[in-house]
């Protein structure tokens, strides 16, 4: 609830300095490895924006799949977790470079 809390904070104050009236769409970035249930978000922002002007605008996240690169031999691989075993060389000393994004994209209002 806190991190719906807070997105719609953002969004409120970002349509506020745009002089808009209503929010109609918040476009959020999510990836896959944020540890972000999306239907627990999706049902919390509902919620969080009660009485705002986020009130009924629509939430639409595109999901963003987790990637990975190996330390070791540089192999850039799909990664489902945030420990990773390299498929190339089997080291675990990856670093994750995609997959861990909370961001809001846009925002659709009405001004």
């Amino acid at each position: 609830m806190s991190l719906a809390m807070g997105i719609v904070d953002l969004v409120t104050g970002q349509a506020k300095e745009a002089a808009a009236q209503k929010i109609n769409l918040v476009e959020l970035e999510v990836g896959r490895l944020a540890g972000v249930m999306v239907e627990a978000l999706t049902f919390c922002f509902e919620a969080a924006a009660r009485d705002t002007p986020a009130q009924g605008a629509q939430l639409e996240i595109v999901e963003v799949e987790g990637r990975a690169r190996c330390l070791a031999c540089e192999t850039v691989f799909a990664a489902d977790s945030l420990v990773m075993q390299c498929p190339k060389c089997g080291s675990y000393a990856t670093d994750i470079v995609q997959g861990k994004e909370l961001r809001v994209l846009s925002l659709i209002v009405d001004e």
